[in-house]
């Protein structure tokens, strides 16, 4: 079963850098779409970051444009934030589909991680 695990979130001061780590088992074929997603209180959950194993497709929210970078090692996907802001602070989803192509839609990934807590203070 696949199974996604988030790690590295945690209190950083504006303008500081965090490396997300979601640790990814279970996947059967390497046409897989994966990405970020965040919520923050009171907020609707939003895509940080998508990519697709199937196309090399990647794209960003402009909100994260030149600050966040995406990336994968073996079954491993990473979340490389810097320049953080204090309206970045939500919580962290790793999620997975096997879908061909990236999404930004939160509905067409049926597999999610539990979330990490990122907080950025003023």
């Amino acid at each position: 079963e696949v199974h996604l695990v988030e790690s590295g979130g945690g209190l950083v001061r504006t303008g500081g850098s965090l490396r997300l780590s979601c640790s990814a088992s279970g996947f059967t074929s390497d046409d897989w779409a994966l990405g970020w997603f965040r919520q923050a209180p009171w907020k609707e959950r939003e895509e940080v970051a998508c990519f697709s194993i199937y196309d090399r497709g990647t794209h960003y929210a402009e909100f994260v444009k030149g600050r966040f970078t995406i990336s994968r090692d073996r079954n491993t996907v990473y979340l490389q934030m810097n320049s953080l802001k204090p309206e970045d602070t939500a919580v962290y989803y790793c999620v997975a589909d096997t879908t061909n192509f990236a999404s930004s839609v939160p509905d067409d990934y049926r597999y999610w991680g539990q979330g990490t807590q990122v907080t950025v203070s003023s």
